[in-house]
């Protein structure tokens, strides 16, 4: 079983967007960022200033577990529900296609992603290894600090 599935998600995507973000060039949030919603089920902007390395790294272990995946795919996966107030019931809407579409161009140029033909996109060796070094990384962290652990992974 990979690493990646091991360790706890949250703590995977919020080291994998620190590196993002300090180490891979290409990746950078667009001039229009600060200002736009991450679907039409949301009210507001996001409130934290990383939230675009932050969707990165989410693509990215998305593209590592389920991948090759499309951008449709990506869409309802960042989608949610979306409150009409006192009209009535809440509806299922898709995340933004031009977020991930625009954050999937720039890990293509980072060399972590490519295109698999009509599939969709899945991650290089390059995207594999990082994630699968960070997350024995995450989780060697996680067997240090609890070693009850160390019987359920050979790392």
């Amino acid at each position: 079983m990979s690493a990646v599935r091991m360790v706890p998600p949250h703590i995977l995507i919020e080291q994998l967007a620190k590196y993002l973000k300090e180490n891979v060039a290409e990746v950078k949030p667009p001039s229009w960022a600060p200002f736009v919603k991450t679907g039409v089920h949301k009210e507001r902007v996001p409130e934290n200033p990383d939230w675009w390395y932050i969707r990165c790294a989410a693509i990215l272990r998305k593209l590592y577990l389920h991948g090759p995946v499309g951008i449709e795919s990506l869409r309802v996966a960042f989608g949610g529900r979306q409150r009409v107030g006192a009209k009535g019931r809440e509806h299922f809407k898709k995340g933004s296609g031009a977020i991930i579409r625009k954050a999937l161009q720039q890990l293509e140029a980072a060399k972590l992603v490519m295109k698999e033909g009509n599939k969709g996109r899945r991650l290089t060796p390059e995207g594999v290894s990082l994630l699968d070094r960070l997350a024995m990384r995450i989780l060697r962290e996680l067997q240090r600090q609890m070693p009850e652990l160390k019987r359920y992974v050979k790392a």
